[in-house]
């Protein structure tokens, strides 16, 4: 007697006729790589707590620049479709924006500070005693017209040249549309961008790196200085040698009412007087 096929008593048989094929296994789903988003995040707030610490600002820059890398990478994933924090990757990037803005003005701020005390101390040092405080020692003389032209205001493109070689040419405003990522800039001001020149024409290297100029607008009130992805502002780095120039980039923020006019001061470094330039922005 045969045993039937699909019986129990036969497990080793083949299935019974008819009967269905096991399905495909389906295709595992692909994590999202939200790595670099969440990075950009907490770099980026990292970045601007410390912005906020004195003597801790300096950290904030290269957390601000990491923070913008990690977000723009990590935009790139949400893209093509490898991510799904965009929001998170969105707010990495303005916060390292803000974080790098933070390190500049916190920059700027002691730069400031050195160079007022550094003046405070050169004037105590150049005070004389005379015999008289009201009237005028002997042989004294008022400044001449031709030393009273010199702290006037020069016209961009002009350039500023100090006693030792050095030059310092401020060109005409341009204006300027910052990216969608750039920090210091509000809807509704106008971008202005200038180029600084700087000319060592003196027998040694001339350290550059503080030369930031500061900008006013046309009512008087400091403008801010914009950063972006595309280099609105390019601070100067590192020395100039001697027969050398460097040219760089600075943009600065001007409300309506304050964009007719741009007025910009700086110097090559703390030894050197500011100059100053004012001009129209068209």
């Amino acid at each position: 007697m045969t045993m039937p096929t699909n019986s129990p008593e036969n497990p080793w048989g083949p299935p019974p006729t008819g009967a269905p094929f096991p399905g495909m296994p389906q295709p595992l789903m692909q994590q999202p790589r939200n790595g670099l988003g969440v990075a950009a995040l907490v770099v980026g707030v990292v970045g601007v707590v410390f912005g906020f610490i004195y003597f801790m600002f300096w950290l904030s820059g290269p957390l601000g620049v990491l923070a913008l890398i990690f977000g723009i990478v990590g935009l790139g994933r949400v893209r093509k479709g490898q991510a799904t924090n965009k929001a998170m990757a969105i707010a990495g990037i303005a916060l390292g924006g803000v974080a790098t803005a933070l390190a500049v003005i916190g920059l700027v701020v002691t730069v400031l500070m050195v160079k007022n005390g550094t003046e405070g101390l050169k004037d105590i040092e150049n005070v004389e005693v005379t015999a008289s405080p009201t009237d005028p020692a002997d042989g004294a003389t008022s400044p001449s017209e031709d030393e009273a032209a010199d702290d006037k205001p020069l016209a961009f493109g002009k350039a500023m040249a100090y006693e030792d070689g050095v030059k310092v040419i401020v060109g005409k405003p341009a204006k300027y549309k910052p990216d969608e990522f750039s920090a210091g800039h509000k809807a509704g001001n106008t971008a202005v961008q200038v180029k600084v020149t700087i000319v060592n024409g003196t027998k040694k290297p001339l350290d550059i790196t503080l030369a930031l100029p500061t900008g006013k607008g046309g009512d008087g009130a400091e403008a801010e200085m914009v950063f972006d992805g595309h280099y609105a502002t390019k601070p100067f780095t590192g020395k100039l040698l001697p027969g050398k120039q460097a040219v760089s980039q600075f943009t600065f923020s001007l409300t309506p009412t304050a964009a007719k006019e741009l007025q910009v001061e700086v110097s090559p470094d703390m030894d050197h007087e500011d100059g100053i330039w004012v001009g129209p922005t068209k």
